[in-house]
């Protein structure tokens, strides 16, 4: 059986030699291949670390042309007290006769001392005092805080305290002086002068001590009402400080024996009562209402003899004629 004509065909075909390709033919069917160099570049504009520079350069003369600007605005004086502020004051840069900070660059003198600062009056004495100086010290302007007219006037302020304080002195004597020679003068106080009185200084004053005895007592027992003595006592010392115009205050003192089965009563209640009965004769001779300071009770808290809570002297009345 014969093949079909169309298979003689193909293989006709497949017997004959085969064309070589064309050029064109080659050239379409060679690959394409695309070569990318990535180079090393600048960090992105390097990196953006020159803004902070600049930033930074803009800051500082900004603030350079604002400094500029004050010292131009600023008087000279300021300009002087700014720079004497600024100068070292470590006693470590001060020698013998030499400032501190007194030949640095800005010239001028410490702060420590007194003339170094406009505002003189402001500073303290204990700066005054630690203000190291040659022999022949700074020149000291008026208006200074050690300047001649401020210690003249300081002079003076202690010259006149120490009077005042000299005259309350002579007063306090001149009263004790007197109720000593009025009390030695009559007989009703002579005998009790030296075993029911005590006169002495303290610093609230000139203290009258009208003490209790084993033979003799300023008040009636366990109340505050006073005897005759009492009031022949308390009448002359009213005589004599009526005649000035200093201060006064009364204190009343007990014993340590407590008062037996009466809430209603007690030491601390009893001196001050008769601190009051006190004050009261004193205002009936003469002596101004004004004049008391103070009148309190202290019960037994302040014993004339401490080694003995129950001794008759420490049931006393205290007069304090207080000085100035």
């Amino acid at each position: 059986m014969n093949a079909p004509p169309k298979r003689k065909e193909m293989q006709a075909l497949e017997d004959q030699p085969s064309a070589a390709p064309t050029p064109e033919a080659t050239e379409a069917l060679r690959p394409i291949i695309k070569k990318v160099i990535v180079e090393d570049g600048h960090g992105g504009h390097h990196g953006g670390a020159w803004k902070i520079a600049l930033a930074d350069m803009m800051t500082a003369m900004m603030a350079f042309f604002l400094l500029m600007w004050l010292l131009g605005a600023t008087q000279e004086d300021k300009k002087k007290s700014v720079a004497d502020y600024l100068k070292p004051t470590s006693h470590s840069l001060v020698t013998v006769g030499k400032l501190a900070g007194s030949d640095g660059l800005l010239g001028g003198t410490s702060i420590i001392d007194v003339d170094g600062f406009k505002f003189k009056k402001q500073q303290t004495g204990l700066l005054n005092l630690v203000t190291p100086r040659s022999e022949a010290g700074p020149d000291v302007k008026d208006g200074s805080a050690d300047s001649p007219r401020n210690r003249e006037g300081r002079g003076e302020e202690s010259k006149s305290m120490a009077e005042q304080q000299q005259k309350a002195k002579e007063a306090l004597d001149k009263i004790e002086k007197e109720l000593m020679q009025a009390l030695q003068s009559s007989t009703d106080t002579r005998a009790i002068a030296g075993t029911n009185i005590s006169i002495s200084r303290e610093a609230e004053g000139l203290k009258i001590d009208l003490l209790d005895g084993d033979k003799l007592s300023m008040f009636a027992l366990g109340t505050a009402k006073p005897n005759e003595s009492a009031i022949a006592l308390i009448s002359k010392i009213a005589k004599i400080v009526a005649k000035d115009t200093n201060l006064i205050s009364v204190r009343g003192h007990t014993d340590s024996v407590p008062f037996a089965d009466d809430e209603s009563k007690n030491n601390w209640i009893l001196s001050t009562e008769r601190a009051d009965a006190t004050r009261r004769l004193l205002e009936q001779q003469g002596i101004s209402p004004k004049r008391f300071l103070r009148i309190e009770g202290v019960a037994d808290t302040q014993p004339f003899v401490p080694d003995n809570p129950l001794d008759a002297r420490n049931r006393r009345v205290s007069i304090f004629v207080r000085p100035g």
